[in-house]
């Protein structure tokens, strides 16, 4: 256990220094290079968990220590135990006994009496230390206090939207503290959703069908052991984000923009819904080179470019663009659990000017009586209706237009969204992240 505690404590402390846990985890791998699968296994699971309840873990630390820690390491490690201590099915005295063992090997000396002494305190005192932090909204939720706030204020509670589940701010917080659905969408081209449960359930793999293209699997399986995946019978899509085709809704023949589109889970499926004539865009050569990759496995074809949407140049225009922009990324952190700690209130502002400019550039490049689809993974009011209020008010030549789930997702199961009468937001629930959605059409 304590080679797995390694890792997950370089790669926790990487990403409190500032760096992106897709990026710190892989290194702190490499530190280890004879680890087991397992050992990495676990790791993985040690980072996440650690990170989905830093504030609550962090907040034990501080009150156990008489001071901070400056070696950012032993500090990790600390954090990375109290999460077994907190969250893990590992027995106590394992866990104390392996952490003490991890800081010996990182030394500095004086790091095991520490380690040991703050980790059996936290055991004695756990029930007293739990009674302290019961008012503590960072500790109780996991997420930074502006961030509390900001849902607090646009969530204001757990109200109901006519026949849909309670939303409010202390459900989107702790669903997202909860473990990713794993979610398939099914290629239409090559079989249909009945069909592929009926080849899930062959091969003794739970699944329920959501809506339209969407399949749940009851519990996750690495990606290679999926059924069908390696020839393109089926993609890994949340179903929040599957709605995007559908609801933007292309007919055959038509010519279509897809910006920002990397990883190309979106380019895919409007491939798959209909024959058309599709640019994929994005600005970095090696995303775009898993779009290329992507649809290499589902043997379909688009258009690649690569550019910034933000000084994008159409030759001729598009009859439909999918806007799918740069955000906070607020809707999916229960996949993305470094997002809470390195994202900035003030990030807002900048992704709020980065969408603006965008929106307007891809305007330029629809085609009248176009349709552009506005996509977030928000859940930020500002990064959502807001933006589109205010590119209504300075675009004469632009309409909002009505945007219905049951109307284009034939849902078999209810899902949970704050729908007003234009747009659509989705809430994080079991079933889905949460994204935005607005339709705009150009007069």
């Amino acid at each position: 256990m304590y080679i797995s505690q390694q890792i997950a404590a370089i790669a926790v402390s990487n990403v409190l220094a500032g760096r992106n846990l897709t990026l710190a985890l892989p290194d702190a791998l490499s530190n280890y290079p004879k680890a087991t699968p397992q050992q990495k296994g676990a790791a993985a699971d040690l980072s996440y968990g650690t990170l989905r309840f830093y504030g609550e873990v962090h907040a034990y630390l501080t009150l156990l220590l008489e001071k901070p820690l400056s070696n950012a390491h032993i500090m990790a490690l600390l954090l990375v135990a109290i999460y077994q201590l907190l969250h893990d099915k590992a027995d106590d005295f394992t866990v104390v006994n392996q952490a003490v063992k991890a800081a010996g090997d990182a030394k500095p000396r004086w790091a095991k009496g520490l380690v040991n002494g703050v980790l059996r305190n936290f055991l004695r005192q756990k029930d007293a230390l739990a009674e302290k932090l019961k008012t503590d909204e960072v500790a109780l939720y996991s997420y930074p206090q502006w961030w509390i706030n900001k849902l607090k204020h646009q969530y204001p509670k757990n109200y109901d939207h006519a026949d849909q589940y309670p939303c409010g701010f202390q459900a989107i917080l702790n669903t997202g503290n909860l473990h990713p659905p794993l979610t398939l969408r099914v290629n239409r081209r090559l079989t249909s959703t009945e069909e592929y449960l009926q080849l899930l359930a062959l091969q003794g793999v739970e699944a329920v069908h959501l809506g339209a293209d969407a399949v749940m699997l009851a519990k996750p399986i690495p990606v290679e052991q999926i059924p069908g995946f390696a020839n393109g019978v089926v993609s890994v899509q949340d179903y929040g984000a599957q709605l995007a085709a559908h609801l933007l809704d292309v007919p055959e023949g038509a010519r279509v923009l897809d910006a920002c589109a990397a990883p190309g889970g979106k380019t895919g499926h409007i491939l798959e819904l209909a024959d058309v004539s599709l640019t994929a865009l994005d600005n970095d050569s090696s995303r775009l080179s898993r779009v290329e990759s992507n649809l290499n496995r589902l043997n379909l074809k688009a258009n690649l470019q690569l550019g910034d949407a933000a000084t994008y140049k159409a030759d001729k225009p598009f009859d439909y663009i999918l806007a799918d922009v740069p955000c906070t990324a607020s809707g999916i952190v229960r996949r993305h659990v470094d997002i809470k700690w390195l994202r900035r209130e003030t990030d807002i502002a900048t992704f709020t000017q980065q969408q603006s400019a965008i929106l307007q550039q891809l305007w330029q490049c629809l085609a009248k009586k176009g349709k552009l689809l506005y996509v977030t993974c928000s859940i930020f009011n500002e990064e959502n209706q807001q933006q589109i209020d205010s590119f209504l008010q300075i675009n004469a030549d632009a309409t909002q237009l009505s945007l219905s789930l049951t109307k284009n997702v034939d849902n078999n199961i209810d899902t949970k969204y704050v729908q007003d009468a234009k747009s659509v937001q989705l809430i994080p629930t079991s079933q889905h992240d949460g994204f935005f959605y607005a339709l705009l059409v150009k007069n």
